[in-house]
């Protein structure tokens, strides 16, 4: 039994299910977000859902919510890309699609405030958001199978392929006939940039159609991540220590602390 508690939403993901059902197991006590939720300041509480309840709850609570840093996919070497990106915002993203003609891939660094997708003179992007809204741009590619790899302090604790030819098509990483192939391009991976990332922390790679090479597709937090066919119990590892108590939170994670 431990008196940590595990919060979700009211009304919790798929994702978010699977892992109250794993803390509970562990004796931990899950909680569904609600107005009382501040009784629970004082306790060792972690989250497990989106960035706008996050945001809520953090303060009150005394969360510590690790997130990848949004230049790191920008600052890869292309070997780990295979392809050019660049940070920049949503204005500026949206004129140079326009002068360029060209359409490019445009998505949120984290938080998906619209849709990641293939924009351009035929689908503008959104107009709702400010010009000032970070957005990374890359070329567009073709992913012929993705997956979604749980890391906790330089390993693959848990992963799953999630699509392949952009459909969804769930696998648990070690069922996927590429899964050793994963596992080796993650490693070298974590070997030159893993110092850059939270200790826990959720990665997509893909094998690119084109070249049959393997590709970073972006990094997300765990807390946040769909975990797919992934073990939940190696998913919940992950989650517990990237949204978890603030005192809790390693020297060398405090820079990818959320503000």
């Amino acid at each position: 039994m431990t008196s940590d508690v595990l919060l979700i939403p009211a009304r919790p993901t798929t994702t978010a299910g699977l892992l109250a059902e794993a803390a509970a197991r562990r004796g931990m006590t899950v909680r569904a977000l609600g107005p009382g939720f501040g009784e629970l300041a004082g306790r060792a509480v972690h989250w497990c859902g989106g960035p706008h309840a996050a945001a809520r709850v953090a303060g009150p609570l005394g969360l510590g919510l690790l997130e990848p840093p949004d230049h790191w996919l920008t600052r890869l070497p292309e070997r780990f890309t295979g392809r050019r990106i660049e940070l920049t915002t949503l204005g500026r993203a949206a004129r140079e699609l326009t002068g360029s003609g060209r359409p490019a891939f445009v998505k949120p660094p984290r938080e998906k405030s619209f849709p990641p997708a293939v924009y351009g003179p035929d689908a503008p992007l959104p107009r709702s958001l400010p010009a000032a809204t970070p957005v990374l741009v890359s070329g567009v590619v073709d992913f012929t199978a993705e997956y979604r790899l749980f890391l906790l302090d330089g390993e693959i604790a848990a992963g799953s392929r999630y699509a392949v030819h952009g459909r969804l098509d769930p696998a648990p990483l070690d069922e996927d006939p590429r899964g050793a192939d994963v596992r080796a391009f993650a490693a070298s991976l974590l070997d030159a940039t893993g110092a850059q990332l939270p200790s826990a922390v959720t990665v997509d790679v893909g094998l690119l159609g084109a070249t049959g090479r393997y590709a970073v597709v972006e990094a997300n937090m765990p807390w946040f991540s769909n975990s797919y066919a992934a073990r939940p119990e190696a998913v919940l590892d992950v989650v517990l220590r990237a949204a978890g108590p603030l005192h809790r939170v390693r020297a060398a994670d405090l820079p990818f602390v959320t503000p």
